[in-house]
């Protein structure tokens, strides 16, 4: 059974030497991005060699049997994950330089040119017509459609394309409309400057790049995730980013900041160059009477994200905010009302420390550059943005060149075959060959006003000339039209010659144009942010109280004793009279019984000072010290099991004032004792030696019971 001959797909043939490599040429594909894999001691012996799919038969034998052996399915899975891995980069997830999109995204953009009438054009059908081009689904791209009209550069939408404040979605395909903007149509197509391919399916011919002329991968920004590595582009400000390429063009140094379109202000402290992170703050302005509207989002953040965000926070108690309101329409409006007695500023810093009220967003450029993956800064994209434009704009200009010498070659064979009467030498042929033959040699003896000679394909355009354009032919006007081409062929060789101001003055007609139509958004701050206090934030916002009744501590005790304020952060040393201790976060409710010494605020640096009496021999033991590091509600001791605390204290005291029990032939019944002679050690320490007898009172200020009559020696603590 014969096959049926496939039809030529439509458009023009590409050029061989303007096609693109193969996506899975090499294995250098990247190497641009990963650095070379270094071999651990197992594997020093048995190198894996690098070139991926260039390797020879004996190079892959040998690195597969380093790596777990031979045979037909691991040759199936290496190759079939190398075409997987290259087609997710290069045809999926990663930008291009030359024109700043992915495939999908160019793919739409031909679509709509190819549809352009100046009207808009129902999204579902150019969601239809893209599919002649893309191999994925529908909804892909109308998302990247939905996508591209938000950022505004490129299309124009009609309808609800969602709300990029509040996150709405857009509409389904079929209720909304689209169409190129002016800044599209004019700068970014020129099928004779562009290179085709075939389509996935062969039916069609498709842009290997488009010719744009605009910095468009820094305009419009990008991320994307591939098969090993991520890309991260923020977008920038298009005025801006033709600001810095005049300056490139000129040899000026220049700087680029990131621009989002959801405003907010930024800090560059950390970013260099499109490397490294900004920082972004809403903006947060006060209203009277105790009221904060914040009218800018940080980007990645929607009012409905950044309301949960709040209420979770304060539901935490991190902000005094009683109630929240959004007015949110064309521009962000919450309103944040506040709690009575708390102030603008200290609310300001909690929402900018507790919520996403500030966030950091990483940049890293990945992107394809010469149909290969590179990491590169702003300042290298921008350059080669730069070199693309003067490019373009030489093609331009010599094609234009080309065109205007055929337009002049024509226009003077028309003038000449007119006013000369040529046309008159053909009545009396009586063949075709004949009339072409006498229009030829009509022309011999004017060939010094042609710039090229006259030929067959010249001959047959003046005979297709009516006798009506003949008899109305107006020499001034003609004359006048040459005139024009011989002004033009001057200005484009003027142009050409002087290309690099010929961009610049191209550039700053750009920036006049659209300047007031393309704002910068996004407020950069003159210092930066700094860190914010958290701890001094919130270092009364809760209060720790104690039941001494029941035994209990806690934030959420009724008609407790309060013992102190402290914050979420804090963490809480508990101390019981049996020499154990505990570090706990602030509890909501925390059962100590009664036999608790200490409870406050950890601080591992702080100074203690405890007395207490082992269980065995019933002696007395001091000790200084601090408990250092502790693991959370991890139980430890700070005397041996079973004793019992005397004392405890922060700090040194000056004297401890003991009161012995009365015991037979005991001659000593008090004594005065200076803890500073004690060293400072760990808290698992043993302690120092105080006395033998059993204690009966002990006191660090003299007590009423202290009888200074008495004979009342010091103790040594050695």
């Amino acid at each position: 059974m014969s096959k049926v001959p496939r039809k030529n797909p439509k458009g023009p043939s590409p050029d061989p030497s303007t096609e693109p490599p193969s996506l899975f040429d090499n294995m250098a594909l990247f190497d641009a991005v990963t650095p070379a894999p270094q071999p651990n001691d197992e594997e020093a012996d048995h190198p894996v060699p690098q070139g991926g799919v260039n390797l020879s038969s004996d190079e892959r034998q040998a690195a597969a049997s380093a790596h777990g052996g031979t045979g037909p399915l691991r040759e199936l899975m290496d190759g079939n994950f190398l075409q997987f891995a290259s087609y997710t980069i290069c045809n999926r997830a990663i930008p291009t330089v030359e024109d700043g999109l992915k495939p999908v995204q160019r793919r739409i953009m031909h679509s709509l040119w190819e549809k352009d009438d100046g009207r808009f054009i129902k999204v579902a059908n150019v969601v239809g017509h893209t599919m002649q081009y893309h191999p994925h689904g529908d909804a892909s791209i109308g998302d990247a459609i939905v996508n591209l009209a938000n950022k505004r550069y490129l299309i124009e939408g009609q309808g609800n394309y969602g709300n990029l404040f509040t996150g709405d979605p857009a509409a389904a395909t079929r209720y909304i409309e689209c169409r190129l903007t002016e800044l599209a149509r004019s700068e970014l197509f020129n099928p004779k400057l562009t290179a085709f391919i075939p389509s996935y399916d062969g039916r069609n011919k498709e842009p290997v790049l488009l010719p744009c002329k605009l910095p468009l991968l820094l305009m419009l920004g990008a991320d994307g995730i591939a098969v090993g590595l991520s890309t991260a582009v923020l977008p920038h400000n298009f005025i801006e980013l033709l600001e810095a390429q005049i300056a490139i063009i000129q040899k000026k140094p220049f700087t680029v900041l990131p621009d989002f379109m959801t405003g907010a202000k930024m800090d560059v402290s950390e970013y260099s160059n499109g490397t490294g992170r900004v920082k972004l703050r809403a903006v947060i302005e006060p209203r009277p009477p105790n009221k904060l509207v914040i009218t800018a989002l940080p980007w990645g953040q929607t009012t409905e994200s950044l309301i949960a965000n709040i209420e979770e926070a304060i539901q935490k108690k991190k902000v005094p905010v009683k109630q929240i309101s959004d007015f949110t329409a064309e521009r962000v409006e919450i309103e944040l009302s506040l709690n009575v007695g708390a102030t603008q500023e200290q609310t300001t810093k909690a929402l900018y420390a507790f919520t996403s009220c500030e966030s950091s967003i990483s940049s890293r450029p990945v992107v394809l550059f010469r149909n290969r993956p590179r990491e590169m800064t702003v300042s290298e994209i921008l350059q080669a943005c730069t070199d693309q434009l003067l490019e373009i704009l030489k093609r331009e200009l010599e094609l234009r060149q080309r065109e205007l010498d055929d337009l002049f070659h024509s226009k003077t064979l028309e003038q000449i075959f007119i006013e000369e009467r040529i046309y008159k030498r053909i009545e009396e042929q009586l063949t075709y060959e004949a009339v072409q033959q006498a229009v030829l040699e009509g022309f011999v003896p004017f060939r010094k006003k042609l710039r090229r000679d006259v030929t067959l394909d010249d001959v047959e355009s003046l005979l297709q000339i009516k006798i009506r354009r003949i008899s109305r032919y107006d020499i001034n006007k003609n004359r006048e039209e040459i005139e024009a081409i011989l002004r033009e062929e001057a200005e484009v060789a003027e142009n050409l010659s002087g290309l690099r101001g010929y961009a610049v003055r191209y550039l700053k007609a750009l920036v006049k144009k659209y300047k007031d139509k393309y704002p910068r958004l996004t407020q950069i701050a003159a210092t930066p942010f700094g860190e914010i206090e958290v701890r001094a934030l919130t270092a009364s916002e809760l209060t720790l109280k104690i039941d001494r009744e029941n035994g209990y501590i806690g934030t959420d005790i009724r008609g407790g004793e309060e013992l102190f304020k402290c914050s979420s952060l804090d963490k809480i040393i508990v101390v019981w009279n049996d020499g154990n201790y505990k570090m706990i976060p602030p509890p909501d409710k925390f059962f100590v019984d009664k036999t608790f010494a200490y409870c406050q605020i950890f601080d591992r640096d702080k100074e203690f000072t405890a007395i207490y009496t082992e269980p065995h021999y019933g002696f007395t033991y001091i000790k200084r010290f601090a408990f250092g590091g502790a693991i959370q509600n991890k139980e430890y001791h700070l005397a041996p099991e079973g004793s019992k605390m005397v004392l405890f204290e922060e700090g040194v005291p000056d004297v401890v004032y003991v009161k012995y029990k009365p015991a037979k032939a005991q001659r000593i019944h008090q004594q005065v004792f200076t803890p500073s002679e004690v060293l400072v050690k760990g808290v698992a320490a043993k302690g120092i030696q105080m006395t033998s007898k059993d204690i009966a009172k002990i006191a660090t200020k003299k007590p009423s019971w202290w009888d200074d009559s008495e004979s009342t020696p010091r103790g040594v603590l050695t």
